[in-house]
């Protein structure tokens, strides 16, 4: 493996600094409040050398969403591996309350990248592959796992917005796991 060169390192350092801090800004103050200007002056570094690094502000997010989604994908891991599909659920709704702004450009924001396709960058598909072995074996676990993602996507985007009694998150989830292991035996966390 060759060497990192000084200068790619610090175009890396760079470019994870933005990151970083568009990162914290858009959880501080949501994605409207990150500008190229507001970012350019908290990692004080001018608006052409942001350019350098990414097209534009959609790019950064896109960006954040890839991180959050590996991130994510960990965590789905962890906790499937050790609590099943309920952890599972459980966990990507902790997710996405703990990192709103995050998730915003994860599920929420427009954004350039491709989802479902061939063409879907590898930490999406790693995310999306862990629904999957949550509900294999069932006979169409790419569908019924579009299922599971969607509906614990409802409930995330409705308990951020305040949409839903806060207290009965867990319970939501719950629900939507007993619901699947019903009528999907094999995914039975018992």
């Amino acid at each position: 493996m060759p060497t990192t060169s000084r200068r790619e390192r610090a175009r890396e350092e760079r470019r994870e600094l933005i990151l970083r801090t568009a990162r914290e800004l858009a959880e501080a103050d949501g994605w409207d409040a990150v500008t190229t200007r507001r970012l350019a002056e908290a990692v004080d570094y001018s608006q052409p050398v942001l350019y350098g690094h990414f097209k534009n502000m959609n790019a950064i997010a896109d960006a954040v969403a890839l991180q959050g989604i590996a991130e994510m994908t960990d965590v789905l891991r962890r906790a499937r591996e050790s609590g099943g599909l309920r952890a599972l659920a459980h966990a990507y709704l902790d997710y996405a309350a703990d990192h709103p702004a995050v998730y915003e450009a994860m599920f929420v924001r427009p954004t350039a990248l491709s989802f479902g396709t061939p063409d879907s960058p590898a930490a999406l598909k790693s995310a999306f592959d862990q629904f999957i072995a949550a509900v294999e074996p069932a006979a169409d676990p790419e569908t019924l796992a579009e299922v599971l993602w969607s509906s614990l996507h409802g409930q995330a985007t409705l308990n951020r917005t305040g949409r839903l009694r806060p207290t009965h998150t867990r319970a939501r989830a719950d629900v939507l796991v007993s619901h699947l292991s019903g009528n999907f035996p094999a995914l039975s966390d018992d």
